[in-house]
């Protein structure tokens, strides 16, 4: 069992934390921040506020406590944490996931139970599932490229490659792009992806299409030089049935950026991004384009200070790829 003076060491830093990170969050009007990610190795949760919710994952790690007392723990930790935040306990949501570096575990179905909420981020609704998977349905670490996407997207045809629920082409199509182009593997997320669209009153399933597809058969097969803005987010690694080959993001990103950046209008942006902790991009076999890394300047207020992915912008300079 922890000891008391470790409990004591874990209510101090969740609200030294909390109360710093819940001023920024309130001065921008944000709702939905991570505010606490194992700080201290004894108290290993990744802690989420989504409105007046708390979304707690407890990574798995021998804690040398049984059934019984680990559930006793976890019961004074939810008391700390409704202590610090104001949160009630019958609203903080406790998930028990494997450390990795991969977003692996977004397709990952938990169990039968639900607890789904709307929650809002820059003035746009988003559906939040706080029960069924170890991801919520939005990643809290893209608020800064999404709200950089919308300013980009009036008049322009966006593909959302990998894009999950959707919530990068919420973006686009709040900021005016004529057509949006969203692919994943699941039929689930791209149902999500619609709902949240409707959730805005934003659905136009004239200019909006939601293609159930491997990314990278679409780029295979897209017409050349017709997007203006792409947004590419792959897992680390996908071994999926549904695709011919698996994903490997360190091998595979050279040819997918060259890839889209052929399907892209001369001076087209491109936003690529990964959470491999150990990712290099290879920037000498990506051909006729501009290559900056924005990861410092998208990271948000609630991530600094922990290296979790890397973000780039990438412009294409030529119509041309070797």
């Amino acid at each position: 069992m922890i000891s008391p003076d470790k409990d004591l060491m874990f209510r101090n830093r969740l609200a030294k934390v909390f109360r710093h990170l819940n001023k920024l969050a309130k001065r921008q009007s944000i709702s939905c921040y991570r505010i606490y990610d194992h700080d201290l190795p004894e108290f290993p949760f990744r802690i989420e506020m989504y409105g007046d919710w708390l979304y707690v994952a407890e990574y798995r790690r021998n804690h040398h406590m049984d059934g019984l007392l680990h559930a006793q723990w976890l019961e004074s930790c939810k008391a700390i944490m409704e202590e610090i935040t104001g949160v009630k306990t019958s609203r903080i949501m406790l998930r028990t996931r494997q450390r990795k570096s991969s977003r692996l575990g977004q397709y990952q179905k938990l169990d039968d139970e639900k607890q789904i909420i709307g929650v809002e981020e820059q003035g746009l609704r988003f559906k939040i599932n706080l029960t069924d998977y170890l991801d919520t349905g939005l990643f809290l670490d893209h608020r800064i490229t999404r709200d950089m996407v919308r300013k980009e997207a009036k008049g322009k045809k966006v593909l959302n490659l990998f894009c999950y629920t959707g919530s990068f082409s919420v973006y686009a199509a709040a900021g005016g792009a004529a057509e949006i182009i969203s692919v994943d593997l699941s039929k689930t997320y791209l149902a999500w992806a619609t709902e949240n669209m409707a959730l805005n009153g934003l659905l136009d399933l004239s200019r909006h299409h939601y293609v159930h597809e491997d990314a990278k058969k679409y780029l295979e097969e897209m017409q050349s030089e017709y997007f203006n803005l792409v947004i590419m987010d792959p897992p680390t690694f996908s071994n999926s049935k549904r695709m011919k080959d698996f994903l490997d993001v360190q091998r595979d990103h050279v040819q997918l950026i060259n890839l889209a950046l052929m399907g892209m209008k001369t001076g087209g942006l491109l936003y690529f991004s990964t959470n491999f902790s150990r990712f290099q991009l290879n920037t000498g076999e990506i051909q006729g384009a501009i290559i900056k890394d924005i990861t410092k300047a998208t990271t948000p207020f609630d991530f600094r200070g922990s290296v979790g992915r890397y973000c780039f912008l990438i412009t294409k300079e030529s119509n041309h790829i070797v």
